[in-house]
């Protein structure tokens, strides 16, 4: 909840009050807001991209956006012969923001007074509704205190709208909208149909608006106001002292991809005459976010009630973006999910790598969605295959930044905004996206045992990716060992050495290891399917036995770089890095999360020392159990002693300067169980990110999905120990101080089973279904569980007999 308006905060809270339901989401702008500096009304589609080229330093420069598509929200009014009504010179007596988590409602209460002493209060509900994904709707109401006079309401629809979200692309052309057509639609409503400029997407928006006073229909006569990309009615009411005027506007949007539809502008006009009141959409919507909850709420009781962090609400925010972004309405969609969702134009709306932050959240309880997700990559993987070819390597090689269709989408070069110089973007190189895929496809299956998935879509995800780290890897002669050149690994802040014109960086420990692990699980997965299919793969992939020989050799003679005994190095040549004087820099910068920037605006270069951006070498503990990572090293033969992962984690967390929100969430979950202090204070800086603006005016232009999905991971994962290997479901439960219980709700294949979780017990029930036993293993023992079962086990170690098992 937010009160008091205040200009410098509308553009965060517009963000953070986005609503949404996987299929499109509009921010939170106020009705009658602009794009002025202030505000910044944005709806976006979720896939919805168009491409667009810019001459910048007399280069020409292609980029892909995530569409700006015409504002539907505004709604304005004026008293008498005032103007129109605006939060910013009205005089405000009161002003409350509040987003609804629960219900998924955005609701807004002013009191104002205008020039002439009239006292006025205004209320307005919003929601994108999750029970039918095409609909919007708000209500608007105006309470006469002291005043008796006319109201003047206009609803339009607005497609003048440009891309202009996102600092760092205003240099960018951002007019992607070409008008079709704008109309009058029966007695109340207005339809715009746009299309994007390149990419051809077409948009219908039918809107209608319906007055009534007092609860009384008003039926009077309306006057059109239509411009070049704008369409809107203009309605006058008399009203009186204690009498409040209503709005109720509701817009019906369909475009040119959906599907079982005749044309997306007559699919929205059909729509909206079927369309009933607000309160009947409201309702309907309320329900479907009720259902949503129940799948996916992670309740927490806190030990201390007075705890200053208000952890519950704050997951909440986030599972309920992450919901938003992604629900039940994207499993039709062709959409991968991008790290600020569709809150704003940041990163252009671009798919990177934080799906392996945020698809855990999705397994363990609608893994249809999951499913879906993936074959957004498996769709695209002609496009990664061609890539691979024309960079000389078999394959395929995903891009860094994933679009419409599967291309790199990456940017040549970047705006330093300190410097105002144009600086080349190298994050292609950084291949390890690939292996992102290879690891969500693999960790989808552990959960979901989806064969059928296996078979015809991850297989061959994983074996494309495996062939392409099998081109890309040479064998040293002199080390006996394979290498992979010309990278850039997780840090993002080296992109070559010191001194030297050539991009890209030798032997990145993350890449390498990363690539072990996609070739053991390739041969796995040959293992895996049936010989029919194991036949076809293979043929359509030119995978011989040569070739899966190479994999098992590689997977064992991997180079992987090390110093100050027991040290990964980042990569190859790390160590001859110098050190930063960070001190130095933190009393000479207030924030220096960016050091980059920084170093770049001061004519010097991070390449020349040993700093991180985020988490890098320490990633490798996020992803995998000790006993895991021990696995793969000692397949390698390196040693991997008791000390290794604290001993690289103290190393390299003194040398990050988390200019990633993902960062804070990385080694919070790698610190959890070993320095509780530290991991406590980066888990409440993730959990905040966006709340308090940690990055200094990124939050404005769209939430951190993969950090928000991260902190709900944490708490799932740090507090069930919950893993999965060799077809057991494992919980190694450990319920932190600050809490006193812990409810959940997993599927995992196939089960549907609740957790409860206190400081002395699990409790795991599962739900009365007809599927086959699980084996299942708390503290170290594996038992079988049935369906439709209760245990509960002490977390001392012992089981007391009589509550082992018990129906229902």
């Amino acid at each position: 909840m937010f009160d008091g308006f205040d200009p410098a905060a509308e553009g965060i809270r517009e963000a953070l009050c986005t609503l949404g339901n996987g299929y499109f989401a509009t921010r939170a702008a106020a009705p009658w807001a602009k794009a002025d500096g202030v505000h910044y009304p944005g709806t976006y589609l979720a896939g919805g991209y168009n491409r667009l080229q810019t001459d910048i330093a007399g280069r020409m420069v292609e980029n892909e956006d995530l569409v700006n598509f015409p504002n539907w929200l505004p709604l304005s009014f004026h008293i008498a012969d005032d103007g129109w009504f605006d939060a910013g010179t009205a005089t405000i007596l009161s002003y409350r923001q509040e987003l609804d988590l629960q219900h998924g409602i955005l609701l807004r209460i002013i009191q104002f007074e205008d020039q002439q002493g009239r006292r006025t209060q205004l209320r307005e509900q919003r929601l994108v509704s999750m029970a039918d994904m095409h609909v919007g709707a708000m209500a608007l109401s105006l309470t006469a205190e002291n005043w008796s006079a006319s109201v003047t309401i206009r609803s339009a629809v607005d497609g003048r709208v440009i891309n202009a979200g996102a600092k760092l692309y205003h240099s960018f052309n951002g007019k992607h909208l070409e008008l079709l057509e704008s109309e009058v639609v029966g007695d109340d409503g207005v339809c715009m149909v746009v299309r994007t400029s390149q990419s051809h997407v077409h948009v219908a928006q039918v809107a209608r608006a319906r007055c009534f006073l007092d609860g009384r229909v008003i039926d009077v006569q309306r006057q059109v106001i239509q411009e070049p990309g704008y369409i809107g009615q203009e309605l006058t009411i008399d009203v009186k002292q204690g009498e409040t005027l209503a709005v109720e506007k509701l817009v019906s949007l369909y475009t040119s991809r959906d599907r079982a539809i005749s044309e997306c502008g007559l699919e929205a006009r059909k729509a909206m005459v079927r369309a009933g009141r607000f309160d009947a959409v409201k309702a309907d919507h309320v329900l479907a976010w009720a259902h949503l909850w129940r799948r996916f709420d992670v309740r927490i009781e806190p030990a201390d009630p007075g705890f200053k962090l208000n952890v519950p609400m704050l997951l909440r925010l986030n599972m309920f973006h992450l919901l938003q972004t992604v629900s039940l309405h994207s499993i039709g969609l062709d959409i991968g999910v991008p790290p600020r969702g569709w809150t704003g134009e940041a990163y252009q709306g671009h798919i990177f790598w934080d799906e392996l932050f945020i698809f855990p959240f999705f397994n363990f309880r609608v893994p249809e969605i999951t499913r879906a997700l993936l074959t957004y990559r498996y769709r695209r993987l002609g496009e990664a295959r061609a890539a691979a070819k024309g960079a000389g390597y078999k394959g395929a090689m995903f891009p860094w930044q994933s679009g419409s269709d599967g291309q790199e989408e990456t940017d040549i070069l970047n705006l330093n905004p300190r410097s105002q110089r144009w600086v080349p973007d190298n994050s292609y190189l950084e291949r390890h996206v690939g292996s992102a895929v290879a690891y969500n496809v693999w960790q989808y299956f552990q959960v979901t045992h989806d064969i059928e998935f296996l078979q015809f879509y991850g297989a061959e995800l994983i074996l494309d990716i495996a062939l392409f780290w099998s081109s890309m890897a040479t064998l040293n002669r002199e080390r006996g060992r394979y290498e992979i050149r010309g990278v850039m690994g997780p840090d993002e802040f080296h992109d070559g050495y010191p001194d030297t014109a050539t991009s890209g960086l030798d032997n990145n420990a993350y890449t390498n290891v990363m690539a072990v692990w996609v070739l053991c699980r390739a041969m796995e997965v040959l293992d895996r399917l049936s010989d029919i299919r194991r036949t076809e793969l293979m043929t359509l992939l030119g995978i011989s036995a040569e070739e899966i020989a190479r994999w098992n050799d590689i997977s064992r003679r991997m180079y992987v770089p090390f110093h100050d005994e027991g040290i990964i190095s980042q990569f190859e040549g790390y160590a001859l890095l110098r050190e930063l004087d960070w001190e130095v820099y933190r009393k000479r910068y207030d924030d220096i999360q960016r050091l980059d920037l920084i170093l770049e605006a001061e004519n010097d270069s991070p390449n020349r020392y040993k700093l991180s951006k985020q988490a890098d070498v320490v990633m490798l503990f996020y992803l995998f159990s000790s006993e895991e990572l021990g696995g793969l090293f000692a397949r390698l033969g390196y040693p991997m002693d008791r000390d290794t992962i604290p001993k690289n984690i103290d190393y390299y967390v003194a040398r990050t300067s988390h200019g990633s929100t993902l960062c804070r969430v990385v080694y919070s979950w790698v610190l959890a169980r070993s320095d509780r202090p530290r991991a406590m204070t980066f888990f409440a800086e993730a959990l905040q990110s966006d709340v308090s603006d940690s990055q200094h005016g990124t939050a404005v232009e769209g939430v951190h999905l993969g950090a928000m999905a991260g902190t709900v991971d944490q708490v799932i994962r740090v507090s069930t120990g919950i893993e999965m290997k060799g077809d057991v479901l494992w919980l190694n439960p450990e319920l932190a101080p600050e809490m006193k219980s812990l409810d959940l709700r997993i599927r995992y294949r196939g089960h549907s089973i609740d957790l409860h979780l206190t400081h002395g017990a699990l409790t795991v029930r599962g739900e009365d279904l007809d599927v086959a036993p699980i084996s299942l293993s708390v503290a170290g023992k594996i038992y079988e569980f049935l369906s439709g079962t209760t245990r509960v086990f002490q977390l001392d170690g012992a089981v007391p007999e009589h509550a082992v098992l018990k129906r229902g």
